[in-house]
């Protein structure tokens, strides 16, 4: 069930990254330490809680959605009123999903660092440029509610200080230009904000502001025929046309277009640009673009690499959450030897952007997230942690079915350095009445987590952190070290359940050596000492690899149900060094 690659750094087209919600932390895989003297292999041990009766998927979930529950405090004025015009959908989302502070903090963090258009700089220029522009709205702006609140603090927040601003403050005569049909009316108070560029939007943006309650409460407008004061009177106000007696003031109202500017000399192609002005609004009231636009060309054309591809693996595995909803974690690794670093006063610090995408066989977009990962440590220890690997980890929710994942990193001190992964997942179904198992996951650490942790955090997996192993290529087996454990866990779904409502099946255990084709550990469970009374059990085991010698091997797992008269058998194959 695990899908393991090392990324082919091609041209490629992609169309996938890797967010929004929960940000992505780095972690040096540092190997763990086991007692000397182990002569033989030693027996597999369970980590189960002794002192709990161990969940079942209903309390386990209920547990998790009470202990989200609701924004609060800075948190919430954070997302409501500090970040509400510029904060992505999936961010948004992402932040609502988070359970604890500890986890809000790290994802603020992460959202003002995507922003900052100088990773070294001490400070965050693009966050200090956003809250001076709130302080100025709410100076400028503000009209019987807060200027951040109104449509003008909304463009200015977003967007910045206008090139030019027409300001017509007391309203009174305007002579219409042509494209508005001609001719002098009375207006409401209105501004013209003028543009040169806005990106993601286009060149030349005008956005047009009309206080019809004549109350200071200027409102974005895409009808410029709004700011007429004299509109629903009859015989004032006329165009050109209107006065020469071509049209009458009637015909303005007919058609249902979105402008009432009635006809005239420049006025017979704006039937045709109403969906423009339509879809220019749509893209006025979205957040911002962020800044990975540069990676996002990575994914939606055939751009080619300039520069040394920035090799990585990715693991993915599939957990069931229900019966219409999988998690599917995806682990990247990163060799830290890979990573260009900058030292300065003695501190070495290394900037990943990660940008990743998941869209349908129809090409739509499902989700998109982006991270953007450092790696410090000290000058003089740089060479010790280039040997090492970081890893990351993202947790995808996908109902059952086929989709394609797109990521593309970049290594922001070596801005040609990037790299690039395309593969299709096939999510997959577990029935109801069909025996099932969630990927085998081989790792290098494996622990339990407090009770607010359970189902949070990175590399957490119900009640468990579990950092994956990921292989460094296709086909090729998980390494482990001598002085390390390996840690291995699975979940057995729709387990049969007999007339004393208890269910019976057995669980088989091997480790075999590849080399000599001898078993080095075989073990046996039932399924009624772990949770007798669930459909589900989660195994969780780990063995100390001192005692083997180096060389290939491979775990295997084999489940037959005695009630359902099912069974199963996944194995993995890894290597000790």
């Amino acid at each position: 069930m695990t899908i393991p690659y090392r990324s082919l750094l091609s041209a490629v087209t992609l169309s996938l990254v890797f967010v929004g919600a929960s940000a992505l932390r780095a972690q040096d895989a540092q190997p763990a330490t086991t007692p000397d003297g182990v002569s033989k292999a030693a027996p597999i041990t369970e980590k189960p809680d002794p002192t709990k009766r161990p969940l079942t998927d209903k309390e386990r979930f209920a547990q998790q959605k009470a202990m989200r529950g609701e924004l609060h405090g800075s948190y919430k004025t954070w997302v409501d009123q500090d970040v509400r015009w510029i904060i992505t959908d999936e961010e948004l989302q992402s932040f609502k999903h988070l359970s604890n502070d500890e986890e809000r903090d790290q994802f603020i963090e992460n959202f003002w660092l995507r922003r900052n258009p100088n990773p070294d700089s001490p400070e965050n220029e693009y966050r200090e440029e956003h809250y001076a522009r709130i302080a100025y709205a709410n100076e400028h702006f503000a009209a019987g509610k807060a200027g951040w609140r109104t449509d003008r603090g909304h463009i200015y927040i977003s967007f910045g200080k206008p090139d030019s601003i027409d300001s017509h403050p007391s309203g009174g005569s305007y002579d219409r230009p042509m494209d508005e049909g001609g001719g002098n009316t009375s207006t409401y108070p209105f501004e013209i904000w003028h543009y040169r560029y806005l990106e993601g939007i286009g060149d030349n943006v005008d956005i047009e502001f009309v206080d019809t309650c004549m109350c200071g409460d200027y409102h974005m407008t895409i009808d410029r025929s709004e700011k007429d004061a004299l509109k629903m009177v009859p015989g004032a106000g006329l165009t050109m046309a209107e006065e020469q007696g071509q049209t009458s003031k009637a015909d303005r109202f007919q058609g249902g277009g979105l402008e009432q500017l009635g006809t005239g000399p420049g006025t017979s192609s704006n039937q045709s640009k109403q969906f423009d002005r339509l879809d220019r609004m749509a893209k006025l009231m979205a957040p911002p673009v962020i800044k990975f636009k540069d990676l996002e060309a990575f994914m939606v054309s055939s751009k080619i690499l300039t520069g040394k591809p920035f090799l990585f693996d990715v693991r993915t595995d599939y957990v069931k959450v229900t019966n219409d909803t999988v998690l599917v974690p995806l682990t990247l690794q990163i060799h830290n030897s890979d990573v260009t670093y900058n030292t300065k006063d003695g501190v070495s610090m290394g900037v990943v952007n990660i940008l990743g995408r998941v869209s349908n066989l129809n090409h739509r977009v499902l989700q998109t997230f982006e991270d953007t990962v450092s790696l410090q440590t000290p000058s003089e220890l740089l060479p010790q942690d280039q040997k090492k690997v970081s890893v990351y980890w993202k947790a995808l929710p996908l109902p059952p079915g086929l989709y394609k994942i797109d990521i593309v990193i970049k290594d922001v001190n070596n801005p040609d350095h990037i790299g690039t992964y395309q593969r299709s997942v096939n999510v997959p179904k577990f029935d109801d009445d069909r025996l099932g198992h969630s990927s085998l996951i081989l790792a290098d650490q494996m622990e339990r987590v407090p009770s607010k942790d359970i189902g949070a955090g990175n590399f957490v997996i119900g009640n468990t952190r579990i950092r994956p192993r990921v292989p460094t290529g296709v086909a090729v087996p998980i390494l482990f070290h001598r002085d390390q454990n390996l840690n291995f866990w699975m979940q057995v779904y729709n387990l049969g359940i007999g007339e004393n409502k208890q269910n019976g099946a057995t669980i088989e255990y091997q480790i075999l050596d590849l080399a000599t084709n001898k078993s080095v550990l075989d073990a046996q469970e039932t399924t009624n000492k772990l949770n007798p009374n669930a459909d589900q059990v989660t195994l969780e085991k780990s063995l100390p690899l001192a005692s083997l010698q180096p060389g290939k091997y491979r775990v295997s797992i084999k489940v037959n149900d005695g009630v359902s008269k099912q069974q199963f058998a996944e194995s993995a194959p890894f290597t000790v060094e």
